[in-house]
């Protein structure tokens, strides 16, 4: 963002640690702060009346949690709560909302990345309609790579299975067949990617639209291992 924007935004920043499992939006619940993520990801995931639960958003050091505020509603029917542990600069809603009415080009820069999540999401929707479980998690697994420094990250068959919507037993097949075809290494609650580009080639263009769109609309940014250095 410009300068000028960001100094809006400086004096109420403020570091916090993301432990696993914390809530950034309850739904229903008005928003008492944006996170901007710098490390770790967090999961946006809708629920039905019954508490079944898939991931439909994925945020990580490009985006931010709690958007609903740039578009001038103060709660979402979504849950958004952190996936991989990390880090973010917390800012209040009231000082956020300010710093939005005191800037004329603060909202619409922000408004490219709910535009990019929303790409994001009606790519998800296609892929989990259309493509096969071991091809949905090789494209889960590059999005949370673009994210994550190093080629590792914690996490369980569980959660898996919670964040793309299906049986645990299936998630196991899927990342041994994933395994099987030498693209990554699966070890109890952990994940080490062995091959990207073959897991690119596997995800069938499942992959790749958001990503691109992401850097029309931003510019390139690096991955997360360019950005630490």
């Amino acid at each position: 963002m410009s300068a000028d924007d960001l100094a809006l935004l400086e004096p109420g920043l403020h570091p916090v640690a993301l432990p696993l499992r914390m809530p950034l939006v309850t739904p229903g619940v008005p928003i008492e702060a944006v996170y901007f993520i710098e490390r770790g990801i967090a999961s946006v995931v809708a629920r039905t009346s019954s508490g079944q639960e898939a991931e439909i958003g994925f945020i990580g050091y490009e985006g931010m949690a709690g958007s609903s505020l740039v578009m001038a509603d103060d709660r979402s029917p979504q849950a958004c709560f952190v996936q991989l542990e990390g880090e973010a600069m917390r800012l209040d809603a009231g000082s956020f909302t300010a710093a939005l009415t005191g800037s004329p080009t603060l909202r619409l820069f922000l408004l490219r990345f709910v535009n990019s999540l929303q790409i994001q999401t009606g790519c998800t929707a296609l892929v989990n309609a259309r493509l096969r479980l071991t091809v949905r998690l090789a494209r889960w697994l590059l999005m949370c790579d673009d994210r994550v420094v190093g080629m590792r990250f914690s996490i369980t068959h569980e959660f898996l299975a919670t964040m793309l919507g299906v049986r645990r037993p299936g998630v196991t097949v899927a990342l041994q067949e994933l395994e099987g075809l030498a693209l990554i290494r699966s070890r109890r609650g952990e994940v080490i990617i062995m091959d990207r580009p073959g897991l690119i080639a596997l995800a069938s263009g499942g992959y790749g639209v958001p990503e691109a769109e992401y850097t029309r609309l931003f510019g390139v940014i690096g991955s997360a291992s360019e950005l630490t250095g």
